[in-house]
């Protein structure tokens, strides 16, 4: 299932390349794409959302 996540706070390429990298480390979550304010990403079904939720808070940025 492919989800868009928005993303407050990430306006930069260094801020796109800071996501790409948090999200790479999140086992069955394919990332399809990151550009400022979201991303666009493949989950499982059964996929524990709230982990990508605290992920993005702990690099600075909220999921809107």
């Amino acid at each position: 299932m492919k989800k868009v996540i928005k993303i407050d706070g990430m306006g930069c390429n260094h801020c796109v390349e800071s996501v790409k990298k948090a999200l790479s480390e999140v086992d069955n979550l394919e990332v399809l794409e990151v550009t400022v304010g979201e991303a666009i990403v493949e989950i499982e079904e059964n996929f524990d959302f709230s982990r990508i939720v605290e992920l993005i808070g702990d690099i600075g940025f909220e999921v809107i």
